[in-house]
This record gives C-alpha cells, structure tokens and sequence, in this order.
C-alpha cells in the first residue's frame, strides 16, 4: 500500500522525543499535502520539570505553581504490528492532539492566561509523535491540509465548534472546555493501550497519556484560581 501522507521533514528515531516538546521546533498542518513544517532541529535535551508562577492578581500572585506539560525526551521505539482498528485508532488520534492545540491556540489568542500557549506548544509536538507513527504505518493522515479549525470527522469538527463556543463566553469556560479535552483524551488513549503490542505505539500512547494528566492538573489549578479570586 502506498503511503497517502508523507512527512515533509523526516523525524528520525534518534531526534523524536515523545510525549511533550520535540526536538524539532512548531508544526502545524500544511495546506500543500498534508507535511507537517518543522521548524529547525534543536537539541534533544528537552526541558525538564517547566514550571512557572501564575498570573499577578491585585500585586499578589495567585499562589499556585503550574506545570505546563512539558515531558521528556525519548527514542521511538521498534516498529510492531496494529491491526486496522488500531490504525484507525491512531488516525482518531491525530484529530485529538488537533483539536487540542487549535483550540488552546484560539484561546491564547482570546485570553491572557499563560497555560494555554504553554500547553498548545505541547500539543503541537504530540501530533509530530503521531504523525510520525501514522507515516511509520502507512495510514492517512486525517489532519493533512486542514486549517486550523478545521478537521475531517464531523464529530471532531462539532465538537470542537461546541467547546470553542463555550469558551468564548469567558476564560472560565475557556478552561472548563481545556479541562473536557484533557478528560475525554485520558479515557481514549487509555481504551488505546488496551490490548496494543506495537512497541512504539504503546511508547507514544503511554508519554501522551502521561502528558494529559498534567495537562488536566494545570487546567483544573487554574480553575481552582479563578473561583478563588
């Protein structure tokens, strides 16, 4: 089977760090055929343990650390074997860590609040992971060439539409709609894991799970924030 989608900037084995900030710099959906565009190759050195302080409220702080989801670095596992419904699976996975970063994107853009350019940052390297297995599979990309926004399931299509619009009603939401993306990704790449062999699948799955945990603690302190103020 020929590949449908091919990754425009190869991402060796070596160079991937999974799960968080990759050792290649932003990606985002080209409109040209689907490659994602990496920026230039850093060190794989990634930061570890990214922390920083909230916003000041009143000359106060608002007296919570953050993390801000930024994982280690790690070699991609051996290639294994996924059956079609783990090919679709990953395909489904694309359209997630999408999602995720379009719409943490649109609320940076739309809010002064620091966690959701740090955690969009994340996600863009955790669709450079997937991307990097679905080129390793032979499976279609479903995010290649879409805008922002934009997606090929219908489902993913409305459902961002809905948290978006939640969202703009106040930063409130917009994190309460952060925190439902979070959730809702915990409990399908934990289904993934289910019954998966693929060495690197299993590696990949398990880091994006690991990053989405911390992801949801930094969006559920920032609630916690802004019910206290």
């Amino acid at each position: 089977m020929k590949r449908n989608i091919k990754i425009a900037t190869a991402v060796t084995a070596a160079a991937l760090a999974i799960g968080g900030v990759l050792a290649v710099g932003p990606v985002t959906a080209g409109t040209g055929g689907g490659a994602p565009a990496a920026a230039q190759t850093t060190s794989q050195s990634m930061l570890k343990n990214a922390q920083y302080q909230g916003r000041h409220h009143g000359g106060d702080t608002d007296g919570i650390r953050r993390h801000d989801g930024t994982c280690n670095g790690a070699a991609l596992a051996e290639q294994g074997t996924l059956t079609a419904s783990q090919k679709a699976t990953l395909a489904g996975m694309a359209e997630e860590e999408k999602l995720a970063h379009d719409l943490y994107t649109a609320f940076a853009a739309r809010y002064d609040a620091r966690v959701f350019e740090r955690i969009a940052a994340a996600e863009t390297s955790h669709l450079t992971a997937v991307r990097t297995l679905l080129n390793r599979y032979d499976v279609t990309d479903p995010t290649a060439g879409e805008q922002a926004g934009e997606f090929t399931d219908p489902a993913v299509q409305a459902t961002y539409d809905r948290l978006l619009n939640q969202g703009e009603d106040s930063l409130s939401e917009a994190l309460k709609a952060a925190r439902a993306v979070e959730t809702d990704d915990i409990a399908a790449l934990t289904q993934a894991l289910s019954g998966l062999t693929a060495p690197d699948t299993r590696q990949v799955y398990t880091n994006l799970l690991a990053a989405s945990e911390r992801h949801l603690t930094a969006f559920e302190d920032w609630i916690a924030a802004q019910v206290g103020r």
